[in-house]
């Protein structure tokens, strides 16, 4: 890419500058003394890291709808390690833990000093596939709302990434054409090959397998977008 053509910068949130396993991980802990749950946190989280991530997959192709999301993801845990949770003991934690976990606002290091540094130079968008309401609570409460220009979620577009529609909506919305755009983030389909598919350049932020790509930077650290500057 060449950085002198480019004019804005599209982040994801989640897993991108805010850093969700972490803020996750206190969340439960509160929880877990506020309900007495007697299982060993470490096990837990163990156990919800990954189905929460296959059932967000099945949320963002449509296969499945927010309450069952929100449900299936502590369940199937719960299950897993035979712990004995009701039905309603699953559902008032699920609705505590989105009431929650906004409340915790670490970020990536770095993610401030980068952010601020890039708004000299782009304009700064986000696309993110969290529910508004959440997702916003997270933005405000981080102190994130100054540095970014518009922000687009996938509940109020009506669509999730990587599908193009969201994408192009939020290049509308920045008044931005795609070949003057960067998505960063962290999901290899959502955000990296999402973005590629309207035309956008991308930098893929702490892949889990590194490729080496050509098409497409990648990047362990959020300092390494100095290569902007």
């Amino acid at each position: 890419m060449n950085k002198s053509t480019i004019k804005a910068l599209y982040f994801d949130l989640d897993h991108t500058l805010w850093d969700f396993e972490a803020n996750s991980a206190a969340a439960f802990k509160t929880l877990f003394t506020t309900y007495q749950i007697e299982l060993d946190l470490a096990a837990f989280l163990t156990v919800y890291v990954p189905n929460n991530t296959f059932f967000w997959k099945l949320y963002r192709e449509g296969k499945m709808d927010k309450e069952t999301l929100r449900y299936q993801r502590l369940k199937t845990v719960f299950d897993a390690l035979n712990y004995p949770a009701s039905d309603a003991l699953i559902d008032e934690i699920a609705d505590a833990y989105i009431q929650i976990l906004p409340e915790y606002n670490k970020l990536f290091d770095g993610a401030k000093e980068m952010l601020h540094a890039l708004k000299s130079h782009y304009a700064l968008h986000i696309i993110t596939n969290g529910f508004k309401d959440v997702q916003h609570f997270k933005i405000r409460n981080a102190g994130l709302f100054p540095f970014f220009d518009t922000i687009t979620d996938s509940s109020s577009v009506g669509k999730k990434k990587p599908d193009p529609e969201i994408f192009r909506h939020a290049l509308q919305l920045g008044n931005v054409a795609p070949h003057e755009a960067i998505m960063i983030g962290d999901s290899l389909e959502a955000d990296i090959q999402g973005a590629m598919y309207v035309g956008m350049h991308a930098v893929h932020f702490m892949p889990i397998e590194k490729k080496s790509p050509k098409d497409y930077v990648e990047i362990e650290h959020l300092n390494q977008l100095a290569f902007l500057l």
